[in-house]
Parts: C-alpha cells; structure tokens; sequence
C-alpha cells in the first residue's frame, strides 16, 4: 500500500497536474488513507537513507562527479559514516548519480629505437615498492586543442601511486620525457639504482635519454612492444586524466590545456583522489606517511 502512497506522492510532487481523489481513485486508495500516510513521521530507515543520499551527493558533487560508489562508499569511511556499499550504490542508481566514464582514444606514440641494445623489463608487471623513489613509470599521452597537441610525459611513483614528475611541449621528443625525470628528482627523493619503466618508444630507449638516467643513477626498464598491461599503471593514470578532465574540456589554447592539467594533477589528484590500490587513500598520504614514520625511526 505504501507503494501507490508513494507513487501518487511523486506525481504531486513532480506533475502536480492532476488532483488527489482522482490519484488516489485510480490506485484504488482511499483519500484519508493517503492523508494518513503522509502525515506519519518518516521511519527510521527512511531517514537514514534520506541523510545518506545527502552525504552521497556532496561527496559526488565534491569529486567533480568523478566517483563511483566505491570510491564514494570509502571517502564516508574516512569521514567516519559506516554504510554498507551495496546501499551505496542503490542510493547512487536513485539519485542517477553516474560517474562520467566517456572511453578516450588513444594515438599509438610507441616505435622502438632499432639503433639501441635489448633493454630488459626489470618490473614485470609489478607496479608495487616497499618504499617511495625505489620504482617509477612513465609514459606519454596526449591533450587536443584548437591550436594542436600538447603531450604530456608523467613519472609516477609505484609506492605512493603520486605523480612526482611531469611536463608539457607541443611535441613528444626526447627533451619532454627528460624534463619530466628531471623535475621527479629534483622534488622527490630517489634511491640509488631506482628503476624507471616506461614502453619501447624511441624517445625512451634512446641513447640520450639512457644517459639522463645513468646521470641520475636510474635504471632503465621496458615492457614489451604494444603490451599495455605491460605499462598498465602508467596508463591507468592517463585513463583517470582523461575520464575525469580531458573529455569533458575544450581547450582554446594549449596555455589553457597545460594550466588545466597540472592544476588536475597538483590539486586533484595527488592531494585529492582517493586510490583503490593503496587502500582507497590519496598518494600524498600514503607518501607523507612513509616519510613521518622514517623520520620517527
């Protein structure tokens, strides 16, 4: 019965075009019975699911509409809310609170040096280290706009998932991909012999880069030849850039497109976004955390 009650409650609410007793005629209700009803205070379920689908939407809201249930379900955890994620997921689908998940294109930027040795794949899809600055990948990709590309080159940490390295040129040369190794060990703290991973790109089996990282005291690493998965966690990264920046954006410029970027990546991303594989934390905590337990030891 409460059903139609709710039904004819919607239609008032949303229409507003018919009257009541024919409402409530055409549920085979009774008009007192739906006066009734809708005078008793809600139930206890029923408001805690009202305040949930508050908290839900300004949690959604506050992630640019990025997040899906789970990540929504772990940042109420880390607010202290306990809720079950099925519930959060069916509140989402009744709020049609939909994560945008547009499916980007990519330019294949990969053509091996046929000049240079076999470069061995020290990480084998193993994208986790026991510490930062220890194993990092990288990769490029790239962001359209009405005066051309803008590519970007990322060096990410595997133990924070952080991205400690980047930089943006309208071309995808060896000196893009060497800025972004630079400006990761000019801020980030890397261990002797650290390995860098990235694709079979020319750019990156290059003589002149494999000199950049032997100044560094950087191993160098390459996954196979068109095997994503091989690189999967740089490429992860570009999929969330995407996804949730990118394909939701027209940039004029590429002045524009580099400011939006790593605004995303400083303001966002690092310091923001919770990650599912570091236990739905974000990469600074996880950093920041390694480092004041180091320095309380």
């Amino acid at each position: 019965m409460s059903e139609k009650y709710e039904f004819i409650e919607t239609m008032l609410t949303v229409l507003c075009v018919y009257p009541i007793h024919l409402m409530c005629r055409w549920m085979s209700v009774s008009r007192s019975g739906f006066y009734d009803w809708r005078s008793r205070p809600a139930s206890a379920t029923a408001a805690r699911r009202a305040e949930l689908a508050v908290l839900i939407e300004h949690v959604f809201t506050a992630s640019d509409e990025t997040y899906g249930y789970r990540r929504v379900h772990a940042e109420l955890a880390r607010s202290g809310i306990t809720v079950d994620p099925d519930l959060v997921r069916q509140l989402m689908r009744e709020l049609d609170l939909v994560p945008c998940q547009p499916r980007p294109f990519r330019l294949n930027l990969t053509a091996q040096d046929a000049d240079q040795p076999a470069i061995a794949d020290l990480l084998g899809r193993d994208f986790t280290a026991d510490a930062p600055g220890t194993k990092m990948v990288g990769d490029i990709t790239y962001i359209p706009t009405w005066e051309g590309w803008v590519y970007l080159a990322t060096v990410i940490d595997c133990y924070s998932k952080k991205i400690i390295g980047w930089a943006m040129d309208d071309h995808y040369q060896t000196p893009l991909i060497t800025a972004a190794i630079t400006h990761a060990a000019s801020r980030t703290t890397l261990a002797p012999g650290a390995v860098f991973h990235s694709d079979r790109g020319s750019n990156y089996t290059s003589f002149d880069y494999g000199k950049v990282l032997a100044d560094l005291d950087i191993r160098r690493s390459v996954g196979r030849t068109g095997i994503c998965y091989d690189n999967a966690m740089a490429e992860s990264f570009f999929a969330a850039l995407k996804n949730e920046l990118v394909h939701r954006t027209v940039y004029p410029t590429r002045t524009h497109a580099m400011k939006d970027i790593a605004k995303y990546i400083e303001t966002r991303y690092n310091p923001r976004r919770l990650h599912s594989a570091i236990g739905y934390r974000t990469p600074n905590e996880v950093h920041d955390n390694y480092q004041s337990l180091a320095t309380a030891a």
